[in-house]
């Protein structure tokens, strides 16, 4: 999942996925691969993004040489999900997400800035029992929170968001793409997210995985300032503290394509909580 851009002189990275940050895989697997840590939770429901099951990821995501002066750039995603069963054979999962974000000086007039981002909320509608492909597809709202115009683009707007994977024992793969458009003039948005993901499960929690957040800014007229392309991957494990069903992941991205000022490298640290219904 992810925040929208700051539209300056460098882009923030996106959710998770977010983000969605947490943008992850499948819901069955073989049992060697889906052991429960705790109250029924697997590493399957800390990976997908429909998994019927309340969860609460922590995603700091840490951008390096930031802006004209190359700084260190910082956006903390707290991003609650809770699903619904709206019948038999639907699920509606709900995620919000809410971005804290920290920017650099970006000129000798302008100083940094930290506070609140736009916050977004997401809908997928799923299948309860999915076959080979696993699906979901909803709208998504753009909130304009943003504490200050150089943290978001401080304009309501919305769009839709799918994602579609499968799982191939050991891998679990997929994608998830959507586009968000809001306000007009200088300071609208339209952004095109594609967030690939592979993961490669270990028995005990362990797994290996790949999840950049790849994104199109339509609305610079320059094309060739348009995209940002991250490349790399990195570690996860799925334990238990007392009862508690705990994900915690690494992931380090070197962006091969970027606009000018865009941030050169990005580390991302993830805590996920898990609740299972």
């Amino acid at each position: 999942m992810k925040p929208t851009r700051s539209y300056q002189s460098f882009p923030l990275k996106t959710f998770a996925a977010s983000l969605f940050v947490t943008i992850g895989v499948a819901a069955t697997v073989a049992p060697s691969f889906a052991d429960a840590p705790s109250g029924g939770a697997t590493v399957h429901d800390a990976q997908n993004p429909v998994a019927n099951i309340i969860a609460f990821p922590i995603q700091n995501n840490t951008y390096f040489d930031s802006g004209p002066y190359k700084r260190t750039a910082n956006t903390l995603l707290l991003q609650p999900v809770y699903p619904f069963k709206l019948s038999e054979d639907w699920n509606l999962i709900t995620r919000t997400i809410i971005p804290v974000i920290s920017q650099p000086r970006l000129s000798p007039q302008t100083a940094g800035k930290s506070g609140l981002g736009d916050i977004q909320s997401q809908l997928f509608l799923s299948p309860a029992h999915p076959g080979e492909i696993i699906w979901g597809i909803g709208p998504q709202l753009l909130l304009p929170t943003a504490t200050d115009k150089r943290l978001g683009a401080n304009r309501l707007g919305g769009g839709i968001s799918a994602v579609a994977l499968t799982i191939q024992n050991p891998w679990l793969f997929g994608a998830l793409v959507n586009n968000l458009w809001a306000g007009s003039g200088q300071r609208r948005v339209n952004e095109l997210t594609i967030n690939p993901f592979a993961f490669y499960n270990f028995p005990n929690g362990w797994y290996l995985f790949s999840s950049p957040v790849i994104t199109a800014n339509w609305a610079d007229a320059v094309q060739n300032k348009r995209w940002t392309v991250p490349i790399g991957g990195g570690l996860g494990h799925l334990f238990k503290i007392a009862n508690q069903a705990i994900n915690a992941r690494f992931q380090f991205f070197d962006n091969v394509e970027r606009p000018t000022y865009a941030p050169h490298y990005q580390m991302q640290l993830q805590i996920q909580f898990l609740f299972p219904k």
